[in-house]
This record gives C-alpha cells, structure tokens and sequence, in this order.
C-alpha cells in the first residue's frame, strides 16, 4: 500500500494552490502567481518545489527545456487530510464542536444557513439508504 504523502507545509500549500488553480507550471510562472500576494524570490519558490517533488506533492515533466511541475495529490484529498488532523487536533476529532464553533463566531448568511440544511439533509438520507432497516434485524432466516 502505498505511503499517504506528507502534510503540506503553509508555503508547499500556496504552491499547490497556484497549480491546483492553474494547472501543470514551471517555477517562474508559480513564483510569478505567488508575487502578486507576497513577496517571494524565484530560488525560494524553486527551492520549496525541489523538496516538493521529493515528499511526492508534485511531480515534473524533464522533457523540454523548462521544468514543468504539476500537483501530485488532489486538492480535495489534501483538504480532507488538513481537515481530519486539524479536528483531531484542535476539536478531539469532534465534527459537532468544529461546527459550533465555528457557526458561533461569525454571522451566518441566510443562504449559508439553507446550503447547511440541504448538506444535513442529503446525509440524512444518505444515513439512511446506507444502514440496514430494524425490521430486517428482527426477520426470521429462511
């Protein structure tokens, strides 16, 4: 089975988010995407990338003269992976309490509010297609 890459560091992350966002690129035109929010040099970001393709988060196209990078692990994976360490860690692992807090600390839009009740109720039913009926349980074997 193969080994679940590593949790991506906060400047491996942004990195994964330009080629997640703009598909497979080289160094200057992810460093050139990470300038416009910070300021970062080129060897920099080309130093992150080489320890990228080394932890497996990106991969890279050698075949012509520019090195092409492209995102290893799909974002939605790496978001779930985020996610599951960080309500284990900050919450013990408890959804509720992740929710709680953070539907208490800021002011939810109405349309927030419907989009949660439609994703609570396609669970629901989605619980409920998954999970065997009590009256099965109780039927006699033939």
């Amino acid at each position: 089975m193969p080994k679940a890459p590593p949790k991506p560091t906060d400047s491996e992350l942004e990195i994964l988010h330009v080629l997640w966002q703009h598909g497979p690129a080289t160094v200057r035109t992810v460093n050139e995407q990470m300038s416009q929010q910070r300021e970062i040099g080129y060897t920099t970001t080309l130093k992150i990338m080489q320890l990228m393709l080394e932890k497996g988060l990106v991969s890279r196209d050698d075949e012509g003269r520019s090195h092409v990078y492209r995102a290893a692990v799909r974002e939605q994976d790496t978001q779930g992976l985020l996610l599951d360490k960080f309500v284990a860690a900050t919450f013990g692992g408890s959804a509720l309490k992740l929710v709680m807090q953070a539907l208490g600390n800021r002011k939810t839009s109405a349309d927030e509010v419907a989009q949660i009740r439609r994703l609570l109720n396609d669970i629901e039913i989605q619980n409920a297609n998954s999970s065997p009926s009590p009256s099965d349980d109780n039927a006699p074997a033939v």
